[in-house]
């Protein structure tokens, strides 16, 4: 069965880090191109970036470049998103997302809010 899981979320004050997990099964992450995509309340969800299947070239939106990176663990299936330097604005529901020709699948989300 496919499943994506995401993991470590969570609160953080301005000028903090999390680093946020998506957890593959049921297919192999680095044949995929894996994204991440995020959704603040009343919001449309937004791109944050993908780790492509073969290269592994990473794209990182515009908004949050400088302060995210993506990675990707192959021997754990398991694909990243390290996030530095976090602000109020990008706090959101975080979605880890894995497509291939007409295949995708969504994860469950995890919430990540900046505050103090």
């Amino acid at each position: 069965q496919v499943q994506l899981v995401e993991s470590g979320g969570g609160l953080v004050q301005p000028g903090g880090s999390l680093r946020l997990s998506c957890a593959a099964s049921g297919f192999t992450l680095s044949t995929y191109v894996m994204s991440w995509y995020r959704q603040a309340p009343g919001k449309e969800r937004e791109f944050v970036g993908f780790i492509s299947g073969a290269s592994g070239t990473t794209n990182i939106a515009d908004s949050v470049k400088g302060r995210f990176t993506i990675s990707r663990d192959n021997a754990k299936n398991t694909m990243y998103l390290q996030m530095n330097s976090l602000k109020p604005e990008d706090t959101a529901v975080y979605y880890c997302r894995a497509v291939r020709n007409s295949f995708t699948s969504w994860g469950q989300g995890t919430q990540v809010t900046v505050s103090s």
